[in-house]
């Protein structure tokens, strides 16, 4: 096979590829999950301090056996609309191939079926997590790796239970002390060297005179 027969098979492999994964809608997904985060209404955490406990279960639409294609359990910090105004990079799309809601990753962890009872885990909110508000989702994932139901700690609308985050200013109240420490040691060392400068330039003077 010549380079041009090459280079068509795999532009039919890559097509067949796409076609045959396609992109995965989140408005086709079902709400197969019951998600619950700690935080309460309107509270505040602090990035880099805080803790996140969130449990997940199956909730009572799924009927026996209907899980047996879930094998990831994939949780995320996701953006809430009002932290989404003006911002087109955390901008929501229905193509979860696009979708910019949910950035951060909390747990990815195996499913299993078998286990139906609460699941829980803890998740200490990262340094370098922006300020905003924010609500928890979990994402089943299939084997190939997409989405194929979920559970969100708040409504359809994204208007309950939500909770903020508290960034990291970089600032550091004893980073101010010594700022103001250094700054006024400056201030000094130059009025000392100014003081020195004159008194040799008052000797010199001096010694030029006898």
């Amino acid at each position: 096979m010549g380079s041009n027969g090459f280079l068509l098979a795999a532009l039919f492999l890559s097509c067949f590829l796409g076609f045959s994964r396609g992109n995965v809608h989140f408005s086709s997904l079902p709400r197969t999950l019951e998600v619950t985060a700690s935080p309460k209404p309107g509270q505040v955490l602090k990035a880099g301090v805080d803790k996140i406990s969130v449990t997940w279960v199956l909730n009572g639409t799924v009927t026996a056996g209907s899980d047996s294609g879930y094998k990831n359990i994939k949780v995320k910090l996701c953006y809430a609309p009002v932290s989404q105004v003006d911002r087109a990079w955390r901008k929501t799309e229905d193509d979860l191939s696009k979708d910019k809601t949910c950035q951060f990753n909390m747990l990815e962890k195996p499913y299993n079926p078998a286990n139906k009872t609460v699941q829980k885990f803890e998740w200490t909110v990262e340094r370098d997590i922006p300020m905003g508000t924010y609500f928890v989702r979990a994402y089943v994932l299939n084997s190939a790796g997409d989405e194929v139901a979920y559970g969100q700690t708040t409504d359809d609308k994204i208007g309950t239970n939500l909770f903020q985050v508290e960034s990291i200013t970089g600032r550091h109240i004893s980073l101010d002390i010594a700022s103001v420490c250094f700054s006024a040691f400056s201030v000094v060392s130059l009025f000392g060297f100014f003081l020195i400068d004159k008194r040799k330039a008052k000797k010199a003077a001096a010694a030029g005179g006898q």
